[in-house]
């Protein structure tokens, strides 16, 4: 059996590579293939992110399990068959935290008939640009949420080191 994975970069250019792997390989051999696939180096943190249709990002699966807990959370302990069940499931790959290279990874194809011994690159659009992309971090906040939630005291011209040094 073979996986077929379309990784899509989130950046204003389409790039795209999918990637064919088996599906008893784990997250950490698909982490492997998308460095290599996109030209990257294996030598920066990464991790996966489980996600819904909409691609909230949800639970985490890291690299390397970086709690003390003995419980293993880390991408060498998740099977892909096990993570992707089905045509269309999706996970989100992000890579390098400093400069945040996101990646859109969904299981496109399923093929029964074909059998796959190490990953593979099948398809390859777009140049991966020189820099990581600048994230907007946005708030859905308003000045209203704001005073609701933090009281009548918000004001838009609050200064917070004068509390610091009132405080100290």
């Amino acid at each position: 059996m073979q996986y077929t994975f379309r990784c899509i970069l989130d950046v204003e250019d389409d790039v795209i590579r999918d990637i064919a792997i088996n599906p008893t390989n784990n997250l950490l051999e698909l982490h492997e293939a998308i460095v290599q696939a996109f030209g990257l180096s294996l030598g920066e943190m990464a991790a996966f992110y489980r996600t819904n249709d909409g691609w909230d990002q949800g639970e985490e699966i890291p690299l390397f399990n970086m709690n003390d807990a003995s419980e293993s959370n880390e991408m060498k302990d998740y099977i892909l068959s096990e993570v992707f069940k089905s045509k269309n499931d999706k996970i989100l790959y992000v890579y390098d935290f400093l400069n945040l290279w996101t990646f859109f990874v969904e299981l496109n194809k399923i093929d029964e008939t074909k059998e796959i011994e190490t990953p593979m690159m099948v398809f390859s659009t777009g140049k991966l640009p020189e820099q990581a992309p600048e994230k907007q971090f946005i708030s859905e906040s308003t000045e209203d949420d704001l005073e609701d939630e933090f009281g009548s005291e918000f004001e838009e011209d609050h200064d917070a080191d004068d509390d610091f040094n009132n405080y100290y």
